[in-house]
Order: C-alpha cells, then structure tokens, then sequence
C-alpha cells in the first residue's frame, strides 16, 4: 500500500484547522496531517522542520495574503506543493493562485472524498482544481487570451481594480479617486495595495511604470 500523503494545515483559525483534521480522520490511510500552523507567520517554520508532501492552506488570513505565502514557501523551496483553498469561487483567485506557484485551488465546500482525491492528484505532480470551477476556469482562460476581458485581467486585476489603476496612470490622487468612484479613501488604499501586490511592485509609481510597460492601457 502507498504511504499517505504528508500534509500541513495553515489558517489563521483553529477551528477551521480542526474542521478539516476531522474531515480528513477517516482517511488515514491515504492523507496523514502531520501538522498545523494558525497563521502565516508560524507556517513558513513549521513546513521547513515537517518538509509535508502537501501544504493545504486558506487563501485570505488576517495580516497576510495566502497568495503571498505560497509564493514565500514555494521561494523557500521550488518544489513545494501548495494548495489553496478558499470561500472564493472566482476564476482571477484561481488564476493567481497558479500565478504565484500554487498546485492547486479548492473551495471549502469540497467534500471529503474529493478533499483527499484532489490531494493524492497533487502528490502526484498534478494541479487540482475544484470540480465545480473547471469548465468556467478554462471558459475564461480562453477569453483572456481573446482579451475579452478589462484592461489588467490578464495581470489577476478585478474590475474593480483595473479602473482605479486607470485612474492612478491618469494622474488622480487617493482622494481623487475616492471621489471620482464614490469610495472611501481606505477602500481605495486597500485596492491599491492589492494592485502592487498583483503586479510586483511596492507603491503607485512602480504601479504606474508597469501598467504603461505592460500595455495594460491602450
């Protein structure tokens, strides 16, 4: 019989954390919890000492991206597999998530069986996606390509987010485009920070020089 998979468990609740062990308890023959980290800050630690076959981890925690912290784990080691699971069934939170090095994208309404079927494809060196957002995942990629979609979409930006980008290469302020879009000024300086994240880069003008190199904006 083939070993388990080794796999580590990141949110930055617990109780979602013993939700899913007990979900997985009867599987443990196929998929074996080794560990657990409640927030990213502890996770990069606990997966270097457990070096898990499989890092299952929450896409958004308080005070870090999940994203993020695939990116970190996979620059920590390449060959690290993470899959995130997520609330979010919309395609761009799947497209940065395989942006970012993820093998995987699942939602917390996946049940159990297919929890650990998806795990072992992933063991394997396949990329798992939940079974509900597959067809509209390469629905949309195909019109990505036919850029049928808002400036920036192709960059993991919202709708949402490329209009503000808009906004910022155009000149506006914060303020100017709290007003402009009839947002808060902190509702904009979330988005803003979201956008730099997508991009890589660290502040607006960074923002700007790339959304113009990138001909985001015709």
């Amino acid at each position: 019989m083939a070993e388990p998979v080794r796999l580590v468990l990141i949110d930055d609740h617990e109780m979602v954390i013993e939700g899913l062990k007990a979900m997985l308890a009867s599987f443990g023959e196929r998929v074996e919890v080794v560990g657990q980290a409640v927030g990213a800050e502890r996770a990069l630690s606990v997966v270097a000492h457990l070096d898990p076959d499989v890092v299952l981890c929450d896409v958004r925690m308080q005070g870090a991206s999940g994203l993020d912290l695939c990116a970190e784990l996979r620059n920590q080691d390449p060959a690290r597999k993470v899959v995130m699971l997520s609330v979010y069934d919309d395609e761009q939170y799947l497209f940065q998530a395989l942006r970012v090095g993820a093998s995987g994208y699942l939602l917390k309404s996946i049940s159990s069986d297919e929890l650990v079927r998806q795990l072992e494809f992933v063991h394997r060196g396949e990329t798992a996606i939940d079974p509900s957002m597959a067809a509209r995942a390469v629905d949309t990629a195909a019109r990505l390509q036919r850029d049928e979609f808002w400036p920036g979409a192709r960059q993991g930006l919202t709708q949402r987010e490329s209009e503000i980008l808009s906004l910022v290469v155009n000149g506006l302020s914060n303020k100017g485009v709290a007003n402009k879009l009839v947002i808060g000024d902190e509702t904009v300086k979330t988005h803003l920070r979201s956008i730099y994240r997508k991009l890589g880069v660290s502040d607006r003008t960074g923002a700007v020089a790339t959304a113009l190199r990138e001909g985001i904006y015709q």
